[in-house]
């Protein structure tokens, strides 16, 4: 279902995007399924259940398809974006973020009530504190101790530490411990795995079982393999792909299924080009790149800056040319994941031609 936008220009099945409105992320179908597949036969292949990040799309059919494909449930990171994909059915979410304030807990609470296989993660004493004063022993909340095993974002910073957490959500009536989790860098397989080992000794020297190893990253999604005491592995950005996948050689330009469709608005000066596409649009996300997003067909071509409304492009390398005022360009974006929550509605397309337009669900749900 769509919102009732009038002002919002958007197309119709069966329009081409290259005729629609711009600036505008359009996703297309088949490098979308394309990824899906690929992505769920490498972790079937190694054993690994999966769980996709649905931050990247935010949009129901799209982690519909991806538990169609085989996925076991879903991450989300807040508690807005659970309530979403749980009002549409889905059972098994994961909620990889420290939770606080008796707003968020009661709404955490109540959807604890409303499915089976709701799981958070804490990664310090207050947390689980919190945690353990909003839930009860007649319907326990299952938390998992986050491990900053070298990441360097949240998590305890030792085996330890995890062992020390997990006795106080064992303690807690309300909580049930149900394993560890991590969010580490790129390329930190053996690392993950010597860190996890350590901490499953401790677990079952005290006596806790650990139902739950769960590992993450699309940078490192093809290294999943490195860490097998992982049970578990989740990522988000494979599911469209992007400049920054690019970089890290898991995908060509074949695979990037959003591409942002811009105009070009001004030919102001030699070497100059400005678009219709600026920060509310691409973002200011440079994501370790020094300019704002790939220019498809034109790899010259460099996004300089963006103002609001304004992306700035030095086009003096493109030795081929450039389009011309009034003519269209397709951006492979520096972060997919920032360009969807720009968006109150996606369009998709089966070469060039608009199969659907879906509500972005869970735009906007950042708390």
């Amino acid at each position: 279902m769509l919102h009732n936008r009038p002002y919002e220009m958007l197309p119709a099945v069966g329009d081409r995007i290259e005729d629609i409105a711009t600036p505008r992320p359009v996703i297309d179908e088949a490098r979308m399924a394309a990824n899906i597949a690929r992505v769920q036969a490498y972790m079937d292949g190694l054993g690994l259940a999966f769980r996709p990040h649905i931050k990247t799309h935010k949009l129901l059919s799209v982690a519909a398809a991806q538990i169609a494909a085989g996925a076991r449930g879903i991450n989300c990171q807040k508690v807005s974006e659970a309530e979403v994909f749980a009002g549409a059915g889905i059972d098994d979410i994961l909620i990889t973020f420290n939770i606080f304030g008796a707003e968020k807990l009661a709404r955490l609470a109540a959807l604890n009530r409303q499915i089976s296989g709701l799981k958070v993660t804490a990664d310090s004493d207050e947390v689980v504190a919190g945690l353990a004063d909003a839930f009860a022993a007649d319907r326990p909340l299952k938390v998992l101790v986050e491990c900053d095993t070298g990441g360097g974002r949240c998590g305890v910073q030792s085996p330890q530490a995890a062992l020390a957490l997990a006795r106080q959500i064992v303690a807690a009536p309300g909580l049930r411990f149900e394993g560890l989790m991590t969010y580490p860098k790129a390329g930190m397989g053996a690392q993950v795995e010597a860190w996890f080992r350590t901490t499953l000794d401790l677990l079952a020297g005290a006596g806790i079982p650990c139902p739950m190893v769960s590992n993450a990253g699309t940078p490192s999604l093809f290294e999943a393999g490195t860490t097998p005491v992982a049970t578990e592995y989740r990522a988000g950005t494979y599911v469209y792909n992007d400049r920054a996948m690019m970089r890290m050689g898991h995908c060509t330009e074949a695979d990037c299924a959003m591409t942002v469709l811009a105009t070009v608005v001004s030919r102001p000066a030699p070497g100059r080009a400005v678009i219709d596409a600026g920060s509310k649009t691409l973002t200011s996300d440079l994501f370790g790149f020094a300019d704002f997003g790939h220019v498809a067909g034109y790899p010259q071509a460099v996004i300089r800056s963006l103002s609001e409304e304004h992306g700035h492009i030095d086009i003096s390398a493109c030795e081929g040319g450039f389009p011309g005022i009034g003519e269209r360009i397709a951006i492979i974006p520096n972060h997919t994941c920032v360009v969807t929550n720009m968006f109150d509605t996606m369009v998709f397309h089966r070469d060039g031609i608009v199969t659907r337009l879906e509500d972005v669900a869970a735009r906007g749900l950042v708390w």
